[in-house]
């Protein structure tokens, strides 16, 4: 995408004659521009998700094979995990069964979906969860018996809220979205999600 937006930028400061090159910062500008340009906001896809926050930035510095320093990464997740949120009645665990259903739902941030209906989870695309699923993603590590190989206590509670609210708190340009601070579920949707990899009666810990 980097090389593409350069390419693209270039060729068009030859065609109008400039006789020196565009700056990095100056082509990523054109570049939002030019997506800003190209997209019109419907349903629940906002032009909000081209603006990149400072962490967003950052991991785009860093892709294409440019591994990320150690210390920016330290940096980076101190400064995300700062940005945690924890429910105001300090309860972690919902629902797991409604937990199931969010991580069993793919739908959201499209510009099909319905502004006014919550978002899912789609955790099954990265994740195994149970040994009932058949069919799940492997970007992500297996969550199977997640609380029953790591504990069921309130440590392990809070570990499993900020993966789901924000997982660059732990994986730095990590692949997983922030669900919580970037608002796609909601309080309880968390909780009910935390439930599932929580609850001792819950699949995932069966």
């Amino acid at each position: 995408m980097k090389n593409h937006t350069i390419a693209f930028a270039v060729m068009a400061a030859i065609a109008a004659g400039c006789a020196t090159a565009p700056t990095e910062d100056e082509l990523a500008a054109k570049a939002h521009d030019v997506l800003k340009r190209s997209f019109e906001p419907r349903g629940q896809a906002g032009l909000d998700r081209l603006d990149q926050d400072s962490l967003q930035r950052m991991c785009s510095k860093y892709s294409g094979g440019n591994a990320l320093p150690a210390d920016v990464a330290e940096r980076l997740q101190k400064e995300q995990m700062a940005l945690i949120k924890y429910p105001a009645s300090g309860k972690l665990i919902g629902d797991w069964k409604r937990g199931e259903k969010i991580a069993q739902s793919g739908r959201g941030g499209q510009f099909s979906d319905d502004p006014k209906k919550p978002s899912g989870a789609n955790c099954y695309a990265c994740h195994q969860l149970t040994k009932q699923e058949i069919s799940y993603g492997t970007i992500g590590p297996s969550l199977y018996n997640f609380a029953k190989l790591r504990g069921y206590g309130p440590d392990i509670q809070k570990y499993a809220w900020n993966k789901v609210y924000n997982s660059h708190a732990y994986v730095a340009c990590s692949s997983m979205p922030r669900f919580g601070y970037k608002g796609i579920l909601t309080e309880e949707q968390m909780q009910d999600l935390v439930a599932l990899l929580m609850d001792p009666a819950s699949p995932v810990n069966h």
